[in-house]
């Protein structure tokens, strides 16, 4: 670790050198920002010259925000001196992305067009500073609050599974897991407000502990996030991100209330915020509670409910230095796991009594929202400090955050808090960015982050051993901006030590001191060490047309579980044994996109080609004789290796809004996702788990106002989604199934009502889920490969059926 902060002072002290005047200029020390005159401007309709009141002006740098009054001017009083960039949007309208120097003191005017698409959006994930999508060569997709509001979700990852190039493996409804371009679990990094979530990624059964009702939007980046955020970004970044702070002077505060029919879920959540003379906080509370849910062929699915309580917010300085502010995240969610064991004859559900004799559910195991074992409980806390000071041209960010994972599994029918499993993960992570003074137009940040973690077992089953891992990366990455075309690129150094503990047991699988009993897990040590970099470059052909292309390579290091684990790994029905001379994997991506927009049509196609070096996956252990090696418990025994891989693919989209008919949208969008492993028998080549062709298709209208009524922002959107069939399995080992094709149907209507003066009363949304109630298994189900239901034939429990849901928004403004 020495060496590599060494490496991070050097290179820190070379970009110092690249920033130094000329000899002939004298070197400005650094110094805080001074104080500025305030920052004033006015936004207007660009056909009429009307003004604009409500519209939205951002410095996503700064963290701050304001709303233009009713003649459309706005102010800040406490901005920082500089080049910083500002956002401006207003819902009907292009939002307008352009850089401004907030020590200027000339007053700005800003004039939108309406449009039907947006195509300014400001995205900051995957890039040094707040960067305009369209001039980014990394592949990024944005949901924004309008769409999150929009749909019917029973978690964070659902809410946002509809973006082209994402997926979810999912256990029922309440557990989702992220899929960018076919791979997932520690392949894809999540963020939550820029701070990596680090929570047991390894297993498929487990979530991702974010608060659904805590995000504003969502950055979605396919292709390898490695070079600001290091291990783990193979597949891509997703960024959960809060709502934006308030503009001085104002306390606001909402509650949201949600229920669905299906599952009987109950959402509810309270926010309060505000802004006193920079001196902002945000503070959120939200619960949730379903029962089971439903479908066709399985009727209620036995121990599906879950509920949640949640916490979340902020307190800190918004000033002319930048900002500071101290975060909290709290995430508490007990879930029931689905078995899926029915009766032979009836093919009812079947669930063990505390006196451990076998019975069928009856109506009193499906009523109310209580749960049985097997069943999880999370608890995710995280407490941050996130810095942001503007010294002179210099900018430096800090943030240092704190986490504790907490997750049980309770399986035993006999003692219902009988602890099976007790992981306990600890995190401390930190992540520093310098922000160099332009240069000949060249904007360079260099940085280090890194983590530390201790990983303990305090339950009565061990699958993974303790462990302790150090990390941390060096890089830097620059862009510059060549008339039309912008380009950008980095580099970064990593090294990842982990330290897995040995554990012995006794005859009562007992902890035992070494020697004393049968080795579970060796203890070992592994160190790992890549390099990581990215480069491309965005070309505006012309205001409607533009083309970017972008190589990067990123890594990933091995895993605890398929470094050291020894046992049944939950759901996958298999004993498997962990290799801790792994080699981290190495992607080398290809990525190519054009995009087409103009007042009728909007077309977006990106593609992509990626070859993973040292990919890692399971194989079966041969006994003897050829057949499969057997557990004592009968369970066929794996062990992880290595080999190569190639993904390929891409998404079209394509949005249809015939002027002068701009309330209408007839959206589109096709994703697929090719992936094979090299050298490998019959039944191996396709990698495991790729999600299937989808194609997407949306009808929606959109009126700002309904004539004299006051219902603004009336909306209304028919939704078929069509998941093509599954062939290109993992046949091997009864590793997967074909998964045949399917099509549903969604529809949602909403509204805001407002006023006699305009004011947002109430929102009120109503969406419908799988319209027609068809009984379908979607391919990354976890829930497809339960027990066999032999009176009806089928293997597996079916996805949700037809559900309705209900969401009411109501704001509050308090000054």
């Amino acid at each position: 670790m020495s060496r590599l902060l060494f490496s991070a002072g050097v290179l820190l002290m070379a970009g110092s050198a690249l920033a130094q005047p000329t000899p002939a200029t004298p070197a400005r020390p650094l110094r805080t920002a001074p104080a500025t005159a305030p920052v004033m401007g006015r936004v207007t309709d660009a056909a009429t010259g009307g003004a604009l009141p409500g519209a939205t002006i951002v410095f996503p740098d700064l963290r701050q925000a304001s709303t233009t009054d009713a003649d459309g001017t706005f102010r800040f009083a406490n901005l920082p001196s500089g080049r910083f960039l500002m956002q401006v949007r207003f819902l009907g309208y292009t939002t307008v992305v352009r850089t401004v120097d907030t020590g200027a003191g000339q007053p700005l005017e800003v004039a939108l067009t309406p449009a039907a698409t947006e195509i300014g959006q400001v995205v900051v994930t995957g890039v040094s500073a707040s960067t305009e999508m369209r001039r980014s060569p990394i592949p990024t997709s944005v949901v924004d609050q309008t769409r999150l509001r929009q749909a019917a979700a029973t978690n964070a990852v659902d809410a946002i599974a509809h973006t082209p190039g994402l997926n979810q493996i999912t256990t029922g409804a309440a557990i989702s897991k992220p899929v960018i371009r076919g791979l997932g679990a520690n392949r894809v990094i999540t963020l939550n407000n820029g701070a990596k979530q680090e929570g047991q990624q390894w297993g498929d059964e487990h979530g991702i502990e974010i608060d659904e009702y805590s995000i504003d939007r969502a950055e979605i980046i396919k292709g390898p996030g490695s070079l600001l955020y290091g291990s783990d970004g193979l597949a891509g970044v997703i960024n959960f991100l809060p709502a934006e702070p308030v503009e001085d002077g104002r306390i606001i505060g909402s509650v949201a209330a949600n229920y669905q029919t299906n599952n009987y879920q109950q959402g509810y959540s309270v926010m309060n915020a505000g802004n006193l003379n920079g001196f902002n906080w945000l503070v959120r509370g939200s619960g949730k509670v379903a029962a089971d849910y439903r479908n066709r062929y399985d009727g209620r699915v036995y121990n599906s409910g879950f509920r949640e309580l949640n916490g979340s917010g902020y307190v800190g300085l918004n000033k002319n230095w930048g900002y500071t502010h101290l975060t909290f995240n709290s995430f508490n969610q007990t879930l029931g796991l689905i078995e899926g064991e029915r009766d032979s004859v009836s093919g009812r559900f079947v669930r063990t009594t505390r006196q451990g004799d076998e019975e069928l559910v009856h109506g009193s195991g499906f009523s109310g929202y209580g749960l049985d074992v097997p069943r999880q409980q999370i608890n995710h806390l995280r407490l941050g400090l996130d810095n942001n000071l503007v010294l002179g041209r210099h900018r430096l960010t800090l943030n240092v955050g704190w986490q504790q994972n907490l997750r049980r599994e309770f399986g035993n029918p006999l003692d219902y808090d009988e602890k099976s499993l007790f992981f306990q993960l600890h995190t401390v992570d930190y992540a520093l960015r310098w922000f160099l003074p332009e240069l000949n137009g060249w904007h360079t940040t260099a940085g280090v982050s890194g983590m530390q973690q201790q990983n303990r077992n305090k339950g009565v089953e061990f699958l993974i051993p303790a462990y302790r891992l150090l990390d941390g990366g060096v890089f830097a990455v620059t862009k510059k901006s060549f008339g039309k075309l912008d380009l950008s690129g980095g580099l970064r150094y990593d090294i990842r030590r982990i330290n897995a503990d040995a554990l012995y047991l006794d005859g009562d699988e007992l902890p035992v001191p070494a020697g004393f009993g049968e080795e579970k897990f060796p203890g070992f040590k592994s160190t790992f060490r890549s390099v990581s970099g990215s480069a491309g470059g965005a070309y505006n052909i012309s205001e409607k047309w533009l083309v970017k292309a972008n190589v990067a390579r990123g890594f990933r290091a091995p895993n605890i579980a398929e470094l050291g684990s020894n046992g049944v790994h939950e759901g996958t029905t298999r004993y498997e044994l962990g290799e801790p001379a792994l080699k981290p994997e190495t992607s080398f991506q290809l990525d190519g996109g054009v995009a087409f927009t103009s007042e009728h049509v909007g077309l977006t196609v990106d593609v992509f080609r990626n070859r993973i070096s040292n990919y890692i996956f399971p194989r079966r252990i041969a006994a003897a004789n050829g057949s499969d090696s057997l557990s004592t418990d009968g369970d066929r025994v794996f062990r992880y290796g290595q080999g190569d891989a190639r993904l390929a693919g891409g998404e079209v989209s394509l949005d249809l809004h015939p002027h002068p008919l701009d309330w209408l949208h007839f959206e589109n969008s096709f994703s697929m996702v090719r992936a094979i492993e090299f050298d490998q028998p019959e039944g191996q080549q396709h990698l495991p788990f790729i999600p299937a062709d989808r194609l997407q298709s949306e009808l929606r209208v959109n009126f700002r106002k309904v004539g004299r009524s006051r219902l603004h922002n009336l909306y209304a959107r028919a939704t078929v989604e069509h998941n093509f069939a599954q062939n290109r399995i993992f046949s091997a080992f009864d590793t997967e199934t074909r998964t045949p094709g399917y099509t549903l149907v969604n529809a949602g209507v909403g509204t805001d009502v407002v006023s006699r003066k305009d004011r947002t009363l109430f929102s009120v949304y109503l969406a419908a889920s799988n319209l027609f109630d068809v009984a379908y298994q979607n391919h990354l189900s976890r829930l497809k490969y339960t027990a066999l239901n032999y009176a009806a034939g089928r293997a597996g429990v079916f996805n949700m059926g037809r559900s309705l849901s209900v969401k009411l928004v109501v704001p509050l403004s308090f000054k």
